[in-house]
Order: C-alpha cells, then sequence, then structure tokens
C-alpha cells in the first residue's frame, strides 16, 4: 500500500505554542484517530489469532506509541498518516500514570497535555513528586513519599490511592465504547510492583531495602499487589482484549537484581495478578524495558501471552526468538533509541527484518512496534516510512 502524506510543519517551534493551540492539535489529532478506526472493518479476532499463534494473514501493527511532543509537532500531518496506515492493537490509558486519576471535580485538577510538553514538577496521588524537562520524553521522580520506613503503617492506612474510585477507568471506557467490541483495545496499568517501588521509596533505598528490610519490603508489595488486583477486578467487565503491565527490570546488559531475589520477592505476585487477568477472560502484556532474557522463562511459566518492548540495543532478537518463540508473543523490536539517525530505507529494512525474525518464523505472533515512546526529533520521513513498512507485509 502506496500513499503520498504531507510532511507536516516540524520546522514550527512546537515547545513555544501556546497551550490553547496545544490542546487544538492533539485533539484534532485524536478525533481524526478516532474516526478512521471507527470507519475500518472489525480486526479483534484477527489480532487474537496473531498472538495465540493460529496463522494470522500478517503481523499486527502498534505504532501510537509516541511522546505527546511528536503530535504536537506534526499535528494533522501525522492524523493523515496514522489514518492511512491504521494501528490493530488500541492501547487505552484512562489517566496520566505520572499523575493518577483525578476526579473531574478535583480542586487542583493538573492539565496533562500541559505537564507532559512544558517544563515543570507536581505530586500524583500516590504522594510522588514528578518532573518534566524541557524536550525531555515523560517525567521523572524526583521526590518520594517513604522516606522512612516509620512511615509505612500511616501510608499503607491513610495514603495508599483507592483502586475503587468511582471513575477510575472512565476515560478508557469512553474508547472502549467506541472500539472496544471490534478492535483489540488494551487497558494499560502502569507501575505495578518494582517500579512503584522506585516512586514510593527511591531506587536506591529499593535496592538496599531489598537486602536490609525484608519485613517491610513485604507488607508494601503485598499491599501493591492487593491494589493491582483490585484494579484488574475493574477492568474485568469492560470489552478491553489485554490489559498491558509495566514494570522495567532491565538494564541494557543485565537484569537489575538477582534471578532468585526476583523469584522470592516478585514472582508470586505477578502469578496472583496474572492469574487474575486470565480469569477476566483477558490476555496478560508484559513491557519490562532492558536486558530481561533471565526472566522470560519465568514469564512463559507464569502464562505471559505478549512481551513487550523486546529492544533491539538491550537483547539479540535473533537469539531471542531462537529460544523464545512460539511460548510467547513478540512485541516491539522497533528501535526508538537511533530511528532518527537512519535514512528512510535503513527503517524500512529494519522493520521487514523485525517481522522475518519475531513474526513470520512463529505464525506472526508479533505486534510491530517501536520498543518505547517514539521522541520528536525522529524526522516525520521516518515516520511515514516506519508505518509504511509495518503495512507492507
Amino acid at each position: 500500500m502506496t500513499t503520498q502524506i504531507s510532511r507536516g510543519n516540524g520546522a514550527t517551534d512546537f515547545g513555544a505554542l501556546p497551550l490553547s493551540e496545544t490542546q487544538a492539535i492533539v485533539a484534532r489529532f485524536e478525533e481524526k484517530v478516532n474516526a478512521a478506526q471507527r470507519a475500518l472493518p472489525p480486526s479483534k479476532e484477527a489480532v487474537r489469532k496473531a498472538l495465540r499463534r493460529k496463522g494470522a494473514g500478517r503481523c499486527p501493527v502498534r505504532m501510537k506509541r509516541l511522546s505527546m511532543d511528536v503530535i504536537v509537532r506534526y499535528g494533522d500531518a501525522l492524523a493523515d498518516l496514522f489514518c492511512s496506515f491504521p494501528d490493530d492493537v488500541i492501547h487505552v490509558q484512562p489517566y496520566e500514570f505520572s499523575i493518577g486519576y483525578q476526579a473531574s471535580d478535583h480542586p487542583n485538577r493538573l492539565n496533562e497535555l500541559q505537564i507532559l510538553t512544558q517544563p515543570g514538577e507536581w505530586r500524583d496521588e500516590w504522594g510522588t513528586r514528578w518532573g518534566h524537562a524541557s524536550g525531555g520524553v515523560g517525567a521523572t521522580p524526583v521526590d518520594y513519599p517513604l522516606k522512612d520506613w516509620s512511615q509505612l503503617d500511616d501510608y499503607l492506612r491513610r495514603r495508599m490511592p483507592d483502586p475503587h474510585l468511582p471513575g477510575r477507568l472512565d476515560a478508557a471506557r469512553a474508547v472502549l465504547a467506541i472500539h472496544g467490541e471490534s478492535k483489540y483495545c488494551v487497558g494499560v496499568i502502569h507501575l505495578v510492583l518494582f517500579e512503584r517501588l522506585h516512586c514510593l521509596r527511591g531506587m536506591g533505598n529499593v535496592f538496599m531495602d531489598l537486602c536490609t528490610n525484608e519485613a517491610e519490603i513485604c507488607r508494601l508489595l503485598e499491599a501493591l499487589s492487593d491494589y493491582a488486583v483490585a484494579l484488574v477486578r475493574e477492568w474485568a467487565p469492560t470489552p478491553a482484549s489485554a490489559l498491558f503491565l509495566t514494570d522495567d527490570w532491565g538494564s541494557q546488559t543485565s537484569l537489575m537484581i538477582s534471578l532468585p531475589m526476583w523469584r522470592k520477592y516478585f514472582k508470586p505476585h505477578y502469578r496472583r495478578i496474572f492469574d487474575e487477568i486470565h480469569r477476566a477472560g483477558k490476555d496478560v502484556i508484559f513491557h519490562s524495558c532492558g536486558n530481561v532474557a533471565p526472566i522470560i522463562p519465568e514469564l512463559i511459566d507464569l502464562g505471559v501471552d505478549v512481551l513487550d518492548p523486546l529492544q533491539p540495543e538491550a537483547m539479540d532478537l535473533a537469539d531471542i526468538a531462537r529460544r523464545f518463540g512460539g511460548q510467547l508473543a513478540f512485541c516491539g523490536g522497533i528501535t526508538d533509541q537511533r530511528l532518527e539517525d537512519f535514512t528512510s530505507q535503513e527503517v524500512r529494512n529494519m522493520v521487514r527484518q523485525a517481522i522475518e525474525t519475531l513474526g513470520v518464523p512463529f505464525r506472526n505472533a508479533y505486534v510491530v512496534a517501536p520498543s518505547n515512546v517514539l521522541p520528536p526529533s525522529v524526522t516525520f520521513e521516518n515516520l511515514a516510512a516506519l508505518l509504511e513498512a509495518c503495512h507492507a507485509q
């Protein structure tokens, strides 16, 4: 399929646009892409067939993995691109994870678009303070609510968020009402266990806690596991086909903790959460950045259906495919870290190689996707080459 797409105004100083204009660009993008998706025939079963290794006609695609700045930079031209080359997998995030849920009548309601496109700091519903730097992608924790374990009792009793708050999934339900019955929609639960510990205690403290504060870590993990299971039960009656859970376990070269420690502290909680998702009749998509090869057999044992994001900078994709292909489906595999440095032809070659390595040998059980959020530094030409190549199967 070949389509002529206009480039968009990549020269615009999109970071300096007024918030009202930024909001209008994003709203227009979402409206156009949603309308194009609604006009497409149902594809939920075709995606399921692929992910369950039952011989789908092609690999499904998920390319809407973008920083908000990408949408603001390329605007209508990017919307036209996604309308011409639509995603098969639709991620449904009910709220920005670095904010958490905000009721519509919250007196100090944060603007999600503003915090992700302008520099600033804020506190989420868990009590973690986050910051966003000018030109940065996403947000980073900068201060933590559990500085001392003496605060744990009070935190668990009074400060833990309520997963059952009315309205928590309302934004997701609105999207699912449009696409849930016909498209493979994925509900998103960010920062499940390990990453949430970082946000509550700070990463350095967590590494020490695993060795010196076993009782406290276990109590907090039990509470986080309870929260995750309760949130899964909120998603259960929705038409979402899968739940996408995030916990980054890898550096570029290895796991961040030992495999025995991972099994001791975390594996039982994952089993409980994943079993609850399967009881709800939904697939488990587990996101973990970096080199996570040592835990892939563990994730297979736990019943993970799709492993994301398979970063080519951190793992040998051919080796991962050889060792684990056919035991679960893959997602990702397209570099986000170096995409801006490639020519358009190199982008097309990379997509073709990923499909031939991760998808074709396993009856197309591979969601073609960037390994992580694409930054605004990626050229429009390379974005166009990326989407076109994904649909040229």
